[in-house]
């Protein structure tokens, strides 16, 4: 059956477009955006992705990709797919921020390790949360919500519609302040107990200024931090669980 190049370039924008929002929101979404994940295998599943989907979405009006208009319409998908991806992220950087917070209060600022998901040197305390917050994202299907929330997007704001919203970039901001308030909450309990560690040997050095107190302070510390840790796991579990599904309906909610 022959193809005139106006029905072949048809035919492919519907498989382009949904392939720019799909391999963006990849790029920026975590497990998926992460360093240790192999491009092409990234590149793959945006395809298979992009294909499986593109017969069932809305029809729209074809434009010419490499008009200004094709350009513009381009640029949209590639935004609506990073601004999911990077909520995602974000509760994943609560992760580090927490454990950043915790290592440097507890005297562990020095044990550096490669993250994997950012491929960037962080404390080993956040590489302890960013593991646990993996499996966690992991095993609620977080991956899979994911790639049926940028599905649907595509009935919420189909491909070339105009009603979406012009402030989706400051809701993304606007988010970033949840990274903090929930970064504060997952490192507060082990945070608590070093802290009032630290106030006791601030009194006992006025109490007895001969004593070593870094030879002292440094393990007493790092241990006390690192029981708070363990007893906090069963509660991390669950603020992980709370904060993912909040990103996860966040994401969803950037589109109209």
């Amino acid at each position: 059956m022959p193809f005139s190049p106006e029905q072949l370039i048809d035919i492919l924008q519907g498989y382009y477009y949904p392939f720019l929002r799909v391999s963006a929101l990849l790029l920026a979404a975590p497990v998926f955006g992460a360093s240790s994940f192999p491009v092409r295998a990234r590149v793959l599943l945006a395809v298979l992705v992009s294909a499986l989907i593109a017969p069932v979405l809305p029809a729209f009006e074809s434009v010419d990709p490499l008009s200004a208009e094709g350009v513009l319409l381009a640029a949209q998908q590639l935004l609506v797919g990073l601004a999911m991806g990077f909520i995602m992220q974000m509760a994943f950087s609560a992760l580090v921020i927490a454990g950043q917070v915790l290592a440097m209060t507890m005297g562990l600022g020095f044990a550096l390790s490669v993250d994997p998901q950012n491929g960037v040197q962080v404390p080993v305390l956040s590489q302890l949360y960013v593991i646990i917050a993996t499996l966690v994202f992991l095993a609620i299907d977080g991956h899979l919500l994911l790639l049926l929330f940028v599905t649907d997007s595509f009935t919420l704001l189909p491909v070339g519609s105009a009603d979406w919203h012009m402030d989706l970039l400051m809701n993304v901001v606007l988010w970033a302040s949840q990274m903090f308030a929930s970064a504060l909450l997952l490192a507060l309990p082990a945070l608590t107990a070093v802290l009032l560690i630290n106030v006791s040997f601030g009194v006992i050095t006025r109490a007895a200024p001969q004593l070593n107190i870094f030879a002292v302070g440094f393990p007493v510390t790092i241990m006390v931090g690192f029981i708070f840790v363990f007893l906090s796991l069963p509660s991390l579990v669950s603020m992980l669980d709370t904060l993912f599904e909040s990103s996860l309906d966040m994401a969803m909610r950037l589109v109209p």
